[in-house]
């Protein structure tokens, strides 16, 4: 089996569960480490190995490029997929480490996602709202959404999932 072939198996075979909870947002999501703890078995049965390497890119703002590849151990072949992912220095609650711990797991996730073909939206009929508004964030129900920035939640999470009011928004983004 060629090296391409190995991966294309481990395409459609691969399942990593969202064994994690996010209890503001209320939905469940897997981490990089989810993901490389499910490869674990498939790495014995086609006899492959993953990594994941990181380079730094200092620019107007810093970029984290994540690598992850598949080596077959058969023909010392190799198969990458890459993220890209800018570190957001102005996050609000982060200190400078976990504004750089953050961008890496997300750009280890997503490189891992694309190389595996992972497929993290949900189909049309779950995320079709009918209508439906989005639940607000106002300055009268704002304590949940701090409480999620200060444990490390991104403000972008909140605004796609929240309609923030522009005064909530303004405190959001000043801490």
């Amino acid at each position: 089996m060629t090296t391409a072939e190995k991966l294309s198996n481990i395409q459609v075979e691969f399942k990593a569960k969202k064994s994690r909870f996010n209890s503001f947002g209320k939905y469940n999501f897997r981490s990089a480490e989810d993901i490389l703890e499910a490869l674990k078995p498939i790495n014995k049965k086609y006899r492959v190995y993953f990594t994941v390497n990181e380079t730094f890119i200092q620019a107007e703002l810093p970029v984290i490029e994540t690598t992850a590849t598949m080596f077959d151990i058969d023909d010392n072949s190799k198969i990458a997929a890459k993220a890209i992912v800018a570190v957001d220095l102005n996050q609000k609650g982060m200190a400078t480490p976990q504004q750089f711990g953050s961008a890496s797991s997300y750009a280890k996730k997503y490189a891992l996602g694309n190389l595996l073909l992972i497929d993290d939206t949900a189909d049309a009929d779950a995320t079709n709202d009918h209508g439906k508004l989005k639940p607000k964030i106002s300055s009268n129900n704002i304590d949940k959404a701090k409480k999620f920035l200060d444990n490390g939640g991104l403000l972008k999470t909140l605004q796609d999932k929240y309609d923030i009011e522009p005064t909530a928004l303004k405190q959001l983004q000043n801490g």
